[in-house]
């Protein structure tokens, strides 16, 4: 970012991607309920009306006008600040308070403006179009400015990158441990989607409540990554910064962690949760998921393999402290 103008070029382009990506999303997300352009009829309703109404051009209009205005806006911060980060780096935890800060003003936007309005457009899918709207701006300005990642984070980026791919990997692999095991049962493919979104999104406790709609599958799918990826980042972080053996018994630590977790938080959810899926689903996807994110950081670092090697009885046992980790600067 080497100009004004080019600073506020990019900021209103990562603006305009990221309205429209959270255009997309309602769009979506309206037309699978059945009820098109409802969001942002609703919103100007409220915003500029103070009633709702039914949804109509006029309505549309004027909430896309204010849609797109504050996206730009914000937007056009972002590269600021950015641009300023650049330089100093003690800047970027004021940054990343303004991205959270981003997502809590449309979450705390939805409880103000009333029942009727939270009615028609849950927290969550507000939550969801916020992130997809984040994930493409800063999509957006690290793919225009290569050399963005590595000014910004130095050497961590490349750390970031591993852990949000193995955490993809892991989010995938419980995806498809679920849809073979839906279609298996005979039952609806998204079944486990839909039971998990409608009990942790939709507040779901008895079978009867549970709903095989798309906005919540689509919803939980979004906030799924969203999770694996930051424990992915998480997991990540652990295998650059420490050398092994120290490494392996903490990744086997903060797997069995997680999956302690991820049992506790379904058990105090619901019992609907367990009844419907079962213990031995969800143990049995979550150790698939952490076998192939294990797989994928012993593919992706040459360090583990002789220890592994060693464990297997294929290597001659070598020194303690030998080790080609290198914590990152």
């Amino acid at each position: 970012m080497n100009s004004k103008a080019q600073i506020v070029r990019d900021g209103a382009v990562a603006g305009l991607l990221g309205a429209v990506a959270v255009a997309s999303w309602f769009l979506l997300f309206d037309f699978s309920r059945g009820r098109m352009f409802e969001t942002p009829a609703l919103l100007a309703s409220v915003l500029f009306h103070s009633a709702a109404h039914a949804a109509t051009l006029p309505r549309v209009v004027e909430y896309t006008i204010l849609h797109l205005f504050a996206f730009v806006a914000f937007g056009v911060g972002t590269a600021i600040m950015l641009e300023a980060a650049e330089h100093q780096r003690a800047l970027l935890p004021a940054l990343l308070i303004v991205l959270i800060a981003f997502e809590g003003l449309f979450l705390a936007l939805v409880t103000f403006l009333g029942p009727e309005f939270q009615s028609a457009l849950s927290w969550w899918s507000v939550l969801v179009g916020n992130l997809l709207a984040t994930v493409v701006m800063v999509a957006y300005f690290f793919g225009r400015h290569p050399r963005l990642g590595d000014q910004l984070f130095g050497p961590w980026v490349s750390i970031l990158a591993e852990g949000a791919a193995a955490g993809a990997i892991g989010g995938t692999v419980v995806i498809l441990w679920f849809l073979f095991y839906d279609l298996g049962s005979g039952s609806n493919p998204f079944r486990t989607p839909a039971t998990l979104g409608s009990v942790i999104l939709a507040g779901s406790r008895t079978p009867a409540t549970i709903a095989a709609t798309s906005p919540v599958v689509m919803s939980y799918t979004v906030l799924h990554f969203a999770v694996f990826v930051a424990f992915g980042i998480v997991v990540a972080s652990l295998a650059a910064s420490l050398e092994e053996p120290l490494l392996w018994l903490c990744l086997l630590l903060v797997f069995s962690l997680f999956q302690a977790f991820f049992m506790g938080f379904a058990s105090i959810l619901s019992d609907v949760l367990l009844n419907q899926l079962g213990w031995g689903t969800i143990v049995a996807g979550n150790l698939l998921s952490a076998a192939a994110m294990l797989a994928f950081f012993y593919a992706r670092r040459r360090s583990l393999h002789p220890r592994v090697a060693e464990w297997a009885g294929l290597a001659q046992p070598r020194e303690e402290g030998s080790s080609d980790v290198t914590a990152p600067g």
